[in-house]
């Protein structure tokens, strides 16, 4: 498959990051030289310094001949320009990144008839990231399948987990009443992902992530040792557009949310247009400010300013006040990892978020979701499966699944079912599968 990726920013980079596990033909087009050639030298990837909105730059490196145009600048109107472009000139699909929400949500205009076959909104996946992770507040992570009818969350051990120090196999034999597959850990003083096996230890510190029904949620935290709590009364800390598509959600969704923009005009108008939410106009950087407005009384606290560093320190003068849940909004991906180390339960990247999104039109088989675990370098995919699957053919401990890779559980008829060795995948089943970037291909080679 012949790739373009238009824009080497943070999500062109993590794209073709993903791409390159795979043998596919990829070329980056950006005009920066130092992004470039930072692209250059870390992955195996084609470079092109040029603007992507150039006719003749995009037939130099063969247009009429992409299976995939994907358009990740920092703007969305040059996205929207290379998307309509490149499908005129041969391009079979185009992607595009836009922030504008009548893009995504209007259904008067008929985009593919212009060329643009999908458009991605890095804030409105951030607002529903937020939604979900405020939903399962004892949880630092969260993915749901089929409305909530499987799920992957992951949270970190504290000391009172009961099955601390224990094997997979003794929680599993310990816990039997419990529905859940252990998919992941992520050790506290270890970079890489485990994919653990019966005799895999659960350390202290450790972050688990399992694979349950939706039933089984509630168990999974007395395995981590953390009480769910009820979030009613939120807080956050930004107008942005992040911010505004947040408290929308939220609202509809019955939560009570107060929001803290330090620009006067901009809080005015988010008051006008966000009804159900209270805006507060003032520095949310201010002790004063936080305790007038009740902080302490606040279930979860979310920083989705402009700026990192804010997000993060508010954060923790959020969870000084005895704020259950914190999330905060990072623009750097190296943060995403630290997270637990500095006592902030999430945080999220919207450009992360973005390009997983978009990862997924670029999979072979019948894939219907794909996301990714924010601590760990590896992808979640959700397979459709069809009569002649290899996956058919064999029972689960008799499938030569990698050992980089390991089955979510199965979605039968609205029902998820737990995967161990005896199981048997049918067709039209829906599988999730959690597997490391570089086993990807071998996995999809089984649907």
């Amino acid at each position: 498959m012949k790739i373009i990726i238009a824009g080497a920013g943070d999500v062109g980079f993590h794209l073709a990051k993903l791409l390159s596990y795979e043998s596919q033909d990829i070329y980056v087009v950006d005009l920066d030289s130092d992004k470039l050639n930072y692209l250059d030298s870390h992955l195996d990837v084609i470079t092109t310094k040029g603007d992507a909105t150039s006719i003749k730059c995009l037939t130099d490196i063969g247009i009429e001949k992409t299976d995939l145009l994907i358009a990740v600048t920092d703007s969305q109107n040059t996205n929207f320009t290379v998307a309509v472009i490149g499908k005129k000139l041969g391009a079979k699909k185009t992607i595009a990144r836009i922030n504008n929400p009548e893009f995504i949500n209007n259904s008067s205009i008929n985009f593919k008839e212009l060329g643009l076959d999908a458009v991605i909104s890095p804030e409105e996946l951030a607002a529903e990231e937020i939604h979900i992770l405020l939903n399962q507040s004892a949880f630092n992570d969260s993915i749901v399948f089929e409305k909530g009818v499987l799920n992957m969350v992951g949270s970190t051990l504290s000391n009172s987990s009961p099955i601390l120090n224990l094997t997979v196999q003794q929680a599993k034999n310990k816990f039997s009443d419990i529905d859940f597959i252990i998919i992941a850990i992520k050790r506290f003083d270890e970079s890489q992902t485990i994919i653990p096996r019966g005799d895999t230890v659960f350390n202290m510190g450790d972050e688990v992530y399992f694979s349950c029904p939706k039933e089984s949620i509630v168990k999974i935290n007395k395995l981590i040792g953390k009480e769910s709590v009820h979030i009613k009364d939120v807080m956050i800390l930004g107008g942005s557009k992040i911010g505004e598509k947040s408290a929308k959600k939220l609202c509809e969704a019955r939560f009570k949310v107060k929001l803290i923009e330090q620009h006067k005009d901009k809080a005015f108008h988010l008051a006008e247009k966000l009804e159900s939410t209270l805006v507060i106009q003032g520095d949310g950087r201010d002790l004063e400010l936080l305790e007038e407005e009740n902080i302490r009384e606040m279930d979860a606290f979310i920083a989705v300013t402009g700026n990192s560093e804010t997000n993060i320190m508010s954060c923790l003068v959020a969870k000084s006040k005895g704020v259950k849940k914190t999330i905060a909004l990072v623009e750097n991906m190296d943060y995403i990892n630290i997270s637990q180390t500095i006592g902030i339960d999430t945080l999220i990247n919207k450009k992360l978020l973005a390009a997983s999104e978009i990862f997924k039109h670029v999979r072979k088989g019948d894939i219907l979701a794909l996301a990714n675990l924010k601590h760990v370098d590896a992808e979640v995919l959700e397979f459709k499966v069809s009569a002649d699957s290899k996956v058919t053919k064999n029972i689960i401990k008799d499938i030569k699944l990698s050992r980089k890779a390991v089955f979510g559980g199965v979605i039968r008829g609205g029902k998820a079912l737990m995967t161990f060795g005896n199981f048997q995948i049918l067709a039209d089943d829906k599988v999730v599968v959690f597997c490391l970037p570089d086993a990807i291909e071998d996995v999809e080679k089984l649907f």
